[in-house]
């Protein structure tokens, strides 16, 4: 398992970090994930061979937000 940080752009309140968080855990090859309204970052733990930074990246924009 590989950790990555993905730094988000405009998450507001709690329900923000619960949709992203959600989104992230339903992906296959993600062990965990673990969102942070104060540091407006999302820290993933993944299977490179099952799922890219890219694709993780994606499903967060697919979301509403912004990776910046």
């Amino acid at each position: 398992m590989r950790t990555t940080v993905i730094n988000i752009k405009g998450m507001t309140c709690m329900g923000c970090v619960k949709s992203i968080k959600n989104v992230l855990k339903i992906l296959p090859g993600v062990g965990d994930a673990d969102v942070s309204l104060e540091n407006a970052q999302a820290r993933v733990q993944h299977d490179d061979a099952i799922i890219s930074i890219a694709l993780l990246e994606q499903s967060i924009r697919d979301a509403g937000f912004e990776v910046v």
